[in-house]
């Protein structure tokens, strides 16, 4: 295991940054830069999955004044070979792993990752303030999930029941094999909450990365600095006391050793079973409490809007988003200190 870690490298403060097309056009980059945003994260997919591809990305931002802080790559993200250990998964594992090599190589410090076997459930769209359209999740409605075109329905997504003990073994046979190539190429995963954090969904259990003491058995197994987390706020609201340890104290927790890469700035208007993503001014939370823990246990990584609801005038919501986290984070800079 290397002796430094990987936020060492990173500039201190917390990042306020915005999730953005991998190519940009210059009105992109003109609002990003008028939002008072200087780093960005972006996705891309197998067909753009190359060095040459992530370090054409990092120089077009790098031109326009701006550091391309993760760049994600849907073809190895929530796959289900990984979680379920379905055919092909040696194959995706070492396409994740070329993954981290073409990262490192351009450049290019972090990455998000995800382990769910069934993709991400939602229900039909809800409204919330103001006739916002949002996504929503009601447990009795929830018929079937999604990932990257691919569907998976009640009552069992693959065939048959799965069990925690599968999933936690396929977990560790996992980042057993990418923790030493993220450390050999000095790239950050942050592994992402399940989304819901429901314990189980079309006989799939979501038991590692849906509660506190999931992460924390995760995060000792890989043994790692370059492996930490994505930290959703709305998905640590969704789940509410099914994950053991609320959203600050969590923060605390895995902040003060180094584990937070990535924070999801989202707030809903109650737990599961039901739940509407809302603005982050407008749910059960308050969100200034996320901000003054990262500024408290020195937080630099980045953080971003996450499923913003859908304003008038195309993108408001994300403007009006990272207008409201750049005053929580300077309220948190004058009362705790930089």
């Amino acid at each position: 295991m290397p002796d430094s870690h990987p936020l060492d490298a990173i500039e201190p403060k917390i990042k306020v940054t915005a999730q953005v097309s991998p190519e940009p056009t210059d009105d992109d980059l003109a609002f990003v830069k008028q939002m008072g945003v200087k780093y960005v994260v972006a996705w891309t997919d197998a067909a753009h999955a190359s060095y040459e591809y992530y370090a054409r990305c990092r120089e077009r931002f790098e031109s326009a004044g701006l550091k391309l802080y993760g760049l994600g790559n849907l073809n190895v993200h929530n796959q289900e070979a990984i979680v379920l250990n379905l055919p092909g998964r040696d194959e995706k594992i070492e396409e994740y792993k070329q993954h981290l090599r073409n990262l490192g190589k351009a450049g290019i410090p972090y990455t998000t990752y995800a382990h769910m076997g069934n993709g991400i459930w939602s229900t039909e769209p809800e409204l919330t303030r103001g006739g916002a359209r949002a996504r929503g999740f009601d447990l009795s409605k929830a018929t079937v999930g999604h990932w990257h075109r691919q569907e998976y329905p009640m009552p069992l997504s693959h065939g048959r029941q799965f069990s925690e003990q599968e999933i936690w073994d396929n977990y560790e046979h996992f980042i057993r094999q990418v923790a030493p190539v993220a450390e050999e190429v000095n790239v950050m995963i942050g592994v992402h909450p399940d989304d819901p954090p429901q314990p189980e969904l079309a006989g799939v259990p979501r038991c590692i990365f849906s509660s506190f003491d999931g992460y924390k058995q995760a995060m000792e197994i890989a043994d790692s600095p370059n492996v930490g987390i994505c930290f959703c706020v709305g998905c640590w609201l969704e789940g509410g006391d099914l994950m053991g340890k609320g959203t600050a104290e969590s923060i605390r927790y895995f902040g003060e050793r180094n584990k937070i890469f990535k924070v999801h700035f989202r707030n809903v208007d109650k737990p599961l079973p039901h739940f509407v993503e809302t603005f982050v001014d407008d749910g059960y939370y308050d969100m200034y409490q996320v901000t003054k823990v990262l500024q408290e246990v020195r937080f630099k990584g980045v953080m971003i809007p996450d499923h913003v609801p859908g304003m008038v005038g195309g993108a408001t919501g994300t403007a009006y988003t990272i207008g409201y986290m750049n005053a929580l984070v300077k309220r948190a800079e004058e009362e705790v200190g930089v």
